[in-house]
C-alpha cells in the first residue's frame, strides 16, 4: 500500500523503519523543526531524520505548522491509500481523513480506552497501573476513540521508567502495525469498538515534575520513573532544583541509626537520613524510605549516589524540597564527613 506515515517523536521510528520494507512510504508528515539543547538551535524530529537516512531524498518530508487547506493539497498530491500515525501529536480532521481511501490506523501505547490522550506511557506508570498495551486503532475524529484493530497487552513490574517503557512500545508497535496494515491490505482485518468507561491524560509539563515529599512513598517513586527521561521529576537542594533521575522505594526498611545520623521517626518527609553505599542516599517519606540513586543539580552533570555524595558537605539532616533556601549546592568535589557515610 501507499503510506503516508505521520508521527515525531523516537517511539516512532522503528515501525516507520518496518513500514519502508513491506510497503511504499509515499511521504513523511512530521512535526517542524523546534530548538533544542543548551544552544537551541534548530532541530528536526527524530522521524525525520531517519526518514532522511532510511529513505533518502525521495521520499517528501511535510512538516505543516496546520493541517490546513495547503497541507490537503500537498498529501492528495502524493496519492497515499491509507494513513498511519504513532505519536504525530495533532487531531486528524474529516477533510483530512477524506484524503485516504483505505483510511487511517494510528497506534497508541495504552490499554485502550485507559488513557486517552498525549501521554499514556507516563499515565499509566503513574497510576501504578498492573498492565497497559499497545493497541493499533482506525483513526477517528475524537482523539484515541478508534476501533480497535489489535491489542497487545504489556505486564508492568512496577519498576519500569518511561524510557524503558517507550523503547518496549517502540518494538511491540511497529509489529503490531505490521501486523495490521497486513490484514488491511488483504482485507481481512476485525475492528472491534472499544470497551470499558474511558480514562483520559494530558498534556505533561515541566512543573509536573515537582515531587512533594509528603505524598506516599510510592506515589513519588512512580512519578520518578514516570518522568524520566522527561520532563524530569524533581525537587530543591539548598535553593536549587535536583533532577532525581533514579530511585528505588523501600517500604518496609527501619532505619538504624548511628553516630551522626538521624532517627528515622523524627524526621521530616523530605529529609536526608544518611548514604546507604550499597542502596543510595536514604529520604524519608511518610511511609518508607526510598534510596535516591542518580541525581543531577541544575545545570550540572548527573552523578551516580556515591559521587554525587562525597562533594555534599552537611548532607545528611538537610530537608528536600525548599525553593527558597540558599546554600551550597556545588559540584561534588570534596569528601563527605565520615559519620554520614552508612546508615
Amino acid at each position: 500500500m501507499r503510506v503516508l506515515f505521520a508521527g515525531s517523536p523516537d517511539i516512532a521510528v522503528p515501525s516507520l523503519v518496518r513500514l519502508s520494507f513491506e510497503h511504499e512510504i509515499v511521504g513523511i508528515l512530521t512535526n517542524p523543526e523546534s530548538a533544542r539543547g543548551r544552544g537551541l538551535a534548530l532541530e528536526s524530529t527524530p522521524v525525520a531524520q531517519a526518514a532522511a537516512a532510511v529513505l533518502g531524498d525521495r521520499v517528501p518530508i511535510l512538516s505543516p505548522t496546520r493541517l490546513g487547506a495547503e497541507a490537503r493539497e500537498a498529501v492528495a498530491a502524493l496519492g497515499p491509500d491509507i494513513l498511519v500515525s504513532y505519536a504525530y501529536g495533532r487531531i486528524f480532521g474529516p477533510k483530512f481523513l477524506a484524503l485516504f481511501p483505505k483510511g487511517g490506523v494510528n497506534v497508541h501505547p495504552s490499554l485502550l480506552p485507559r488513557h486517552r490522550g498525549p501521554a499514556p506511557i507516563p499515565s499509566a506508570i503513574l497510576a501504578r497501573d498492573p498492565e497497559t498495551a499497545i493497541t493499533v486503532q482506525r483513526l477517528a475524529l475524537e482523539m484515541d476513540c478508534g476501533d480497535i484493530l489489535a491489542q497487545l497487552p504489556i505486564r508492568l513490574t512496577g519498576t519500569e521508567s518511561a524510557e524503558d517503557l517507550s523503547e518496549v512500545a517502540a518494538i511491540m508497535g511497529a509489529d503490531l502495525l505490521s501486523q495490521a496494515l497486513e490484514e488491511i491490505e488483504e482485507g481481512r482485518e476485525e475492528a472491534r469498538p472499544q470497551v470499558g468507561e474511558p480514562s483520559y491524560c494530558s498534556m505533561l509539563r515541566k512543573e509536573d515534575g515537582l515531587v512533594d515529599w509528603r505524598s506516599p512513598l510510592l506515589d513519588i517513586d512512580a512519578k520518578i520513573r514516570a518522568f524520566y527521561p522527561w520532563p524530569g521529576a524533581y525537587t530543591y537542594f539548598r535553593g536549587q532544583r535536583l533532577n532525581l533521575l533514579d530511585a528505588f522505594p523501600y517500604p518496609h526498611v527501619t532505619f538504624a541509626a548511628g553516630p551522626g545520623s538521624l532517627d528515622f521517626e523524627d524526621a521530616l518527609p523530605g529529609t536526608v537520613l544518611g548514604l546507604d553505599k550499597s542502596r543510595g542516599i536514604m529520604v524519608q517519606t511518610i511511609d518508607g524510605l526510598i534510596a535516591l540513586r542518580r541525581l543531577q543539580v541544575q545545570q550540572k552533570k548527573a552523578l551516580p549516589y556515591r559521587e554525587f555524595a562525597n562533594g555534599m558537605r552537611g548532607l545528611v539532616g538537610t530537608v528536600l524540597g525548599d525553593a527558597s533556601v540558599a546554600g551550597d549546592a556545588t559540584v561534588p568535589g570534596g569528601p563527605l564527613p565520615k559519620e554520614a557515610d552508612r546508615l
